[in-house]
């Protein structure tokens, strides 16, 4: 490469520049450096969209599986009520389609026991005279089990400590129950609530009384007065004229596979119905639309000439792109021959392909085919030989595959590619180093020779008599720039 010097400003002592001379001499590799982390950076580009795609393709191949699930959306069922406000249910795949008549005379409810009211929270429930009593709490019917609730003088002897002290009691031994205190006009008043509904909720107080000196019951009550229990029973309800009793409103075993929420009584019939979950299956088949449109859209955008560069997307000349797209294409154009009352193609099901590639739904069309005849459609998609849904999985299967699928085929070239331009970039960094400290090793020593010029002309002319030329270096600098430069040297 050619390096411009000034002749005679060599000579007056400034010397030259020796880091831009290194870098002049060095800029050629340093482009070859810059060329390299261009096609890198491209590279990048490269795999960003690559993965981009991969990612959505990878979604379409979900979608597509849920399509294929003989226990997904294609099975599900789902009840409606003709009176949700009396009960309300849901289905699970292991339910049987059908009409159900219920009749909901009961509902399963809490057992609560409260006392008459006393002057307020604060007031002794002891008599006077008495230091200790005990409350035995039955909880579950006469069958239950029998909690004792000890009472002590100046310890929880007022209904505020007395309330919780059966709290901390019964979150410690598992009563199952939750004393508060109410209070309104009347007074204050100690009501202790099962956690549980229906039978096993039903509560009972046993025993009230207080207990003399040696802890034994004296007979004689506390200061609470327990009003009968209320609650504690079973819900009760027919189903098609059977009788059912539960001790909970939310009901799992009545009618197989369906879950039913009393909510009311009601003396009339309630109407459940079980039938396929149309929702479920449209939702499954939007998704797959969605996902493809998705997938098709990234496809065509890198072919999409741009009117302003002319040109197409980074990945417009990738023919593994261009594989890909004639792939789904006719994936989706796919025409199914076996029994499914018409439905050849998505087409019938009201799904067109537009001119881009792309799909869109007739509503109506998809809704009319999925409520009439479900087991076409479901036939359609699921065939297990040839069913759209099927053969669009086995391709999908293939177009993802870790190491085969040709984007990831693309991504695995394209790591590498950049992995040996990376080996390369530092391959010359590392040569450059080398070669840099070479030639500034080299260059300082001609620089200190051309600065060190005007004192050895000096001290010749001196010994000859002769006056030497004026100098501009009165005090040498080593790498200074060398001024006026004209010429041309290497």
């Amino acid at each position: 490469m050619g390096i411009s010097f000034n002749a005679a400003s060599l000579l007056n002592g400034n010397g030259i520049d020796v880091s831009s001379v290194v870098s002049e001499m060095q800029a050629a590799t340093q482009d070859q450096i810059t060329s390299l982390q261009q096609q890198q950076s491209t590279l990048q580009t490269h795999a960003s969209d690559i993965s981009s795609i991969n990612t959505d393709l990878n979604s379409l191949a979900t979608a597509v599986q849920a399509l294929t699930d003989p226990l997904g959306a294609f099975s599900a069922l789902t009840a409606t009520s003709s009176l949700p406000a009396v009960v309300t249910a849901t289905a699970t795949n292991s339910a049987t389609a059908g009409d159900y008549t219920l009749v909901v005379s009961g509902l399963a409810s809490a057992g609560t026991v409260y006392t008459a009211a006393l002057a307020n929270a604060n007031t002794s429930i002891l008599p006077s005279g008495a230091t200790s009593a005990e409350i035995q709490l039955q909880v579950g019917g006469s069958s239950g089990t029998t909690d004792t609730i000890q009472i002590t003088a100046g310890s929880n002897d007022t209904l505020s400590t007395l309330a919780a002290y059966i709290n901390q009691q019964s979150q410690a031994n598992n009563w199952g129950v939750t004393a508060t205190v109410l209070t309104d006009a009347s007074g204050a008043r100690l009501a202790i609530s099962s956690q549980a509904t229906g039978s096993t909720g039903a509560l009972t107080i046993t025993e009230n009384t207080t207990l003399d000196s040696n802890g034994n019951p004296t007979g004689t009550p506390t200061n609470l007065t327990f009003e009968p229990p209320v609650g504690g029973s079973n819900a009760t309800f027919t189903v098609n004229g059977i009788p059912f009793s539960s001790t909970s409103n939310t009901v799992t075993d009545a009618i197989p596979g369906v879950t039913l929420n009393l909510v009311s009584t009601y003396s009339g019939q309630v109407q459940v119905a079980v039938s396929p979950d149309t929702t479920q299956v449209t939702n499954a088949i939007s998704n797959f639309v969605s996902a493809y449109n998705k997938v098709i859209g990234d496809i065509n955008s890198q072919f999409t000439i741009d009117p302003t560069t002319n040109s197409e997307g980074p990945l417009g000349s990738d023919a593994s792109l261009r594989s890909l797209q004639s792939s789904l294409l006719a994936d989706a154009t796919y025409a199914f021959s076996g029994n499914s009352g018409g439905l050849v193609n998505l087409a019938s099901l009201g799904i067109n392909m537009q001119d881009d590639g792309t799909l869109s739904i007739d509503a109506q069309t998809l809704a009319n085919a999925i409520a009439t005849n479900p087991s076409a459609v479901q036939s359609f998609f699921q065939d297990s030989t040839n069913g759209f849904a099927t053969n669009f999985n086995n391709d999908l299967n293939n177009l993802t595959d870790p190491t085969q699928g040709p984007l990831n085929v693309d991504l695995t070239q394209n790591q590498a590619e950049q992995t040996d331009l990376s080996n390369q970039i530092s391959d010359i960094q590392q040569q450059m180093a080398v070669q840099q400290q070479q030639l500034i090793q080299e260059f300082s020593s001609v620089n200190a020779t051309l600065e060190e010029y005007p004192f050895l002309l000096q001290e010749v002319l001196s010994q000859l008599g002769t006056t030497s030329p004026t100098s501009s270096n009165t005090s040498p600098a080593t790498g200074s720039s060398t001024s006026g430069s004209s010429g041309s040297g290497s």
